[in-house]
Order: C-alpha cells, then sequence, then structure tokens
C-alpha cells in the first residue's frame, strides 16, 4: 500500500488531479495515517466527512464513461476478440 506521498506523486503523474475519487482515496490515506493522532470523535467525525463528500459524487461520471475509466476500453476489447 502506498503512503499518501506516494499516491499524491501518483495522482499527480497520472494528471488526477481531475478525478475526484482518487481525491478522496488520497484523503482516506492521510486520514488514516494520522489516525493514532485523533480521539476516537475526532477520527469518526473526519471519516463521516469523508463518507459524505463520496456520497455527493454520486454518478457524476453516466454518460462519460469513457472520458472518465478511459476512452476506446470497450473499442479495444472488440478488436482484440475478432
Amino acid at each position: 500500500m502506498m503512503d499518501s506521498e506516494a499516491l499524491a506523486r501518483y495522482i499527480e503523474s497520472i494528471d488526477g488531479i481531475h478525478k475526484p475519487w482518487l481525491l478522496v482515496q488520497l484523503r482516506l490515506q492521510k486520514l488514516q495515517e494520522s489516525r493514532s493522532t485523533l480521539s476516537e470523535s475526532e477520527y469518526i467525525q473526519a471519516l463521516a466527512d469523508l463518507q459524505q463528500d463520496l456520497n455527493r459524487l454520486g454518478e457524476w461520471w453516466v454518460g462519460r464513461e469513457d472520458e472518465v475509466f478511459g476512452a476506446g476500453r470497450s473499442s479495444n476489447r472488440t478488436s482484440e476478440t475478432d
């Protein structure tokens, strides 16, 4: 598992700053790393905030699957099976 610095470098290297689910993943990693310095209530509140932000993302990607998750994936599969 990557630490938050390595994850941040990875996200930056793939231009993932525009991919909100990756930013939520980074926040979760940072939260896990700071777990020992937080009280139980602080940790639970931070986790709840993170979950709420993740839920707000909803299905923003519907209709943009190729753009968001990799354009041409379905066409690549078709050509591989031909």
